[in-house]
């Protein structure tokens, strides 16, 4: 599940109207949102799972502190963010698309945007597209506004979310890739380094051909970074494609899972392309953008695996049976029999109640007819829900052949499977929490699901127009 589905999940909450307050709120109701926070995180699986309690209670109490201090919702909004990091859960952050509209409006809709996408390749910022003819793809921007590259990802990094020690994932949400109607980069960059003088940005940069110049740039609206979407996933029709190269190759590009809020039937529209895989030679499924949302992978594995598969996700376990009653009215969520979750689970003491297994849920039977043909999945960094789980199944199941880079997530268990989001009454913000975690037996790395073969995109790939992950998984392919 990732912010784009919560964002279909509930709708009619998400963005509400109304101001944060008529007032600016007093130090003292400020407090008592941080004492809200510190209940609600009660009910958190994963809160101690990376920090001890004693850690925590300190970060809540400096939380408490500059919260209370600090002289604006963007302040507050940072400050935040940045406790929410801390905790090293992929799904605990303040979801930019759960604000108010008034905080939504306030925070994410400034004139701070560059107008180009890019990616970070050994922590450079590399330009992908929409960099005019000033900036072609594959060009490095070496200053932005006269801070260099690497101190501005590093400057932005403690206010991202990843699951455990998994910094890749860090690095993928700071990307520009144009798969979300609000990136997290434009949040975070407007947020921290503020507008540019005269709403230009100076950018210092180097040409794939070795070339230094400078040149400004206007910024960009959020409206029209919301022109260079990639993916447009609220329509009723096919956002993924299936096209079969000249040598019999499928390619299967699924840039999202989250289709909560579309009408598009996409299991048969998948099963009728699945069908047709015994006369190719072979699939290639293109994950690299994708999140999460819905579980769209579990079909394509029942296609080609012989026995039931577990998922390996270790226990499902919560921190409560029943919600406290006065609470709730701060928990908002699309489903309120998340209030009793732990009604009929078994207690595991310390807190934690075990709930019991669910088919389709703890693992994935064999469905006929069954595909044998070489198949192949493209991953990265920001793979770190459902396309996470997806990739370490694949994995296991030996049906997949992995390609790419490290996968986001963590193999120490993720938390997800539902949500409360929690309205912070006198700041007027909002956090993600995430109800369920998946708890591994025995040691795990703290990492994300390493791939097969690994590959690295540089510069000059992105110059050239080259896709060497692709390209890399259809020889596999080709040569079986």
């Amino acid at each position: 599940m990732n912010r784009r589905q919560l964002i279909a999940a509930l709708a009619a909450s998400a963005f509400l109207p109304g101001s944060a307050a008529a007032a600016p709120p007093t130090p003292e109701a400020l407090a008592t949102d941080i004492a809200l926070l510190r209940r609600a995180l009660a009910l958190h699986c994963g809160l101690h799972r990376y920090n001890t309690p004693a850690q925590m209670n300190a970060r809540i109490e400096a939380l408490s502190r500059d919260f209370a201090a600090a002289a604006d919702t963007a302040q507050r909004y940072l400050i935040l963010s940045r406790f929410l990091a801390t905790i090293r859960d992929g799904h605990s952050y303040a979801n930019f698309f759960n604000q108010r509209r008034s905080v939504a409006a306030e925070l994410f809709d400034r004139p701070t945007r560059v107008p180009f996408h890019f990616r970070w390749l050994d922590r450079r910022m590399v330009v992908t597209a929409y960099g005019r003819d000033q900036l072609p793809p594959g060009t490095i921007v070496e200053r932005l506004n006269g801070t260099p590259d690497r101190d501005i990802l590093s400057r932005l990094l403690p206010y991202t979310r990843t699951d455990g020690h998994n910094e890749g994932k860090r690095v993928s949400l700071l990307e520009l890739r144009g798969t979300e109607s609000i990136e997290t980069f434009d949040v975070f960059h407007g947020l921290v380094f503020g507008p540019p003088p005269e709403s230009r940005h100076r950018i210092e940069a180097v040409t794939p051909d070795g070339r230094r110049f400078t040149v400004e740039l206007p910024v960009i609206s959020l409206a029209q970074r919301r022109a260079q979407m990639v993916v447009q996933e609220d329509g009723d029709g096919p956002i993924w494609t299936w096209t079969v190269r000249p040598d019999g190759i499928a390619v299967l590009d699924m840039p999202s899972w989250a289709l909560y809020n579309s009408k598009w039937d996409w299991e048969p529209w998948l099963r009728a392309r699945l069908d047709t895989l015994p006369s190719l030679a072979g699939l290639i499924i293109d994950l690299r953008g994708n999140e999460g949302g819905n579980d769209c992978g579990a079909p394509i594995l029942a296609r080609l695996i012989a026995t039931k598969l577990t998922r390996d996700a270790g226990e499902r376990r919560v921190r409560f049976r029943t919600t406290p009653k006065d609470l709730d009215p701060y928990l908002d969520t699309w489903d309120d029999s998340f209030r009793t979750l732990g009604v009929d689970a078994a207690d595991l003491g310390n807190g934690f109640f075990r709930l019991p297994p669910v088919a389709g849920v703890d693992w994935i039977d064999p469905v006929a007819p069954r595909i044998v043909r070489p198949v192949a999945a493209l991953v990265g960094p920001v793979n770190s829900s459902a396309t996470f789980q997806f990739a370490h199944l694949a994995k296991r199941s030996r049906a997949i052949r992995l390609f790419g880079e490290e996968t986001g997530g963590n193999l120490q268990g993720t938390i997800g499977g539902g949500f409360f989001f929690v309205r912070l009454p006198a700041s007027g913000l909002e956090f993600d929490l995430p109800l369920i975690g998946y708890d591994p037996s025995g040691p795990r790395r703290d990492g994300g699901v390493r791939p097969d073969v690994a590959i690295r995109t540089t510069a000059a790939d992105i110059a050239a127009g080259h896709d060497p992950t692709m390209d890399a998984a259809a020889r596999w392919i080709s040569s079986g």
